[in-house]
């Protein structure tokens, strides 16, 4: 009796041609979806997106914060550029004006309300007291916000050499809002010596509390979000050089990073109600933590070096001391010493130990540009409502 059993090659040639019709068929649909129109971006975040923010109101950053690009310190806590500039040119905008910053800034394609040490919950301890964190957490940026639109608008009626430096009102609801927000509730929690465990448990309330400001935020016209999570937060030196843990196969602190995936797992969930709430927003979910844990695991990979070792920082294993923190003074043999770059931040991914090096933005922000990163899988440039119909 002959066998009925297919060969194995042409078992392997339906496959290869069942991967090849899925590819271009999911090729097309992207290759399908319209180009949206943002003429504004509003961001809101902490200090993975503060263009200036935090250094016009309270702590601007010193040298040699800003030498990769700007070759002075310019409000950004990195040696260059932050992702939300680069994300900023792909959308073909310029820079974004921080609103605290007073002098020199236009608001007409967008504003950006984040501010180093931001958190979503109001924090215990606010600086400029010791130890403190930003005044300015999400609720404050959406007021922010909410008087920008407002204020804007009187000062296009009225007219005069301020009008072209707001926005226009249709803006608002076409703009794209960013947000990149939640890493330093983690990081109260464990300065405060709270257990990972006790952390975790806080984080539902922190994602209620961002919930809560989307919500907000789309009741004053947005409709399109882009939403990135968390990232590795153990692979970061101040947490390395701190907080004693063991650690994973990338060298960073696991239980850390366990942390930040829960974090991000109770994002998602609440993205994924928020879209249910919300029916005419566009909600885009941005797996940021993923993008940078690439650069830690397989820093060679990308060209990258040293990945857990600061490049600007001073001490010990990771090249970080809080007390003797980039652009500060070390105490060396009785002499004061500035602490300083490494001799070329483009090969290194930690700036100051809590910080991304421009190189590494760059890396993260072309990785999640493209939609591979995204939950719906849209590109940047096409993730606004016309696309989820």
């Amino acid at each position: 009796m002959e066998s009925s059993r297919i060969p194995i090659k042409a078992i392997v040639s339906l496959f290869c041609s069942y991967m090849l019709l899925s590819h271009i068929t999911t090729l097309g649909l992207t290759l399908a979806l319209e180009d949206c129109e943002f003429p504004a971006i509003f961001n809101f975040g902490d200090s993975n997106s503060d263009t200036g923010g935090l250094a016009a109101s309270l702590s601007p950053p010193p040298p040699p914060y800003g030498e990769t690009y700007f070759h002075m310190p310019v409000g950004r806590f990195s040696d260059g550029r932050l992702i939300i500039d680069f994300l900023a040119k792909s959308l073909g905008h310029p820079f974004l004006s921080a609103y605290l910053d007073s002098l020199g800034s236009n608001f007409s394609y967008g504003a950006n309300f984040a501010t180093a040490n931001s958190t979503i919950r109001l924090p215990n301890v606010v600086q400029p007291a010791a130890g403190g964190f930003s005044p300015f957490y999400l609720n404050i940026q959406y007021m922010q916000f909410m008087q920008l639109k407002s204020r804007s608008q009187l000062i296009r009626h009225r007219g005069g050499i301020f009008e072209n430096l707001m926005p226009k009102e249709e803006y608002f609801s076409k703009a794209l809002y960013t947000f990149d927000i939640g890493q330093n509730d983690l990081a109260e929690g464990f300065i405060g010596n709270l257990t990972v465990q006790e952390v975790n448990a806080s984080v539902p309330n922190i994602i209620s509390g961002f919930s809560a400001n989307i919500k907000k935020i789309y009741n004053l016209g947005a409709r399109s979000f882009w939403i990135h999570n968390t990232g590795p937060i153990g692979c970061l030196a101040y947490i390395l050089a701190n907080f004693p843990a063991q650690k994973d196969e990338a060298g960073c602190a696991k239980s850390y990073n366990e942390v930040a995936q829960h974090f991000n797992h109770k994002l998602k969930e609440a993205t994924v109600q928020l879209r249910k709430d919300l029916p005419l927003a566009a909600i885009t979910y941005v797996d940021v933590y993923s993008v940078k844990h690439f650069l830690f695991k397989e820093p060679q990979k990308y060209g990258f070096e040293l990945p857990l070792i600061a490049c600007c920082g001073y001490g010990g294993k990771y090249n970080y001391n809080r007390s003797s923190g980039c652009g500060g003074t070390a105490r060396v043999n009785g002499s004061q010493l500035f602490v300083g770059s490494c001799k070329d931040p483009s090969v290194r991914v930690n700036w100051d130990g809590i910080h991304y090096t421009e190189a590494a933005a760059k890396f993260i922000s072309d990785k999640i540009s493209t939609g591979a990163f995204s939950d719906p899988p849209l590109a940047l440039k096409q993730a606004c409502h016309k696309n989820l119909a």
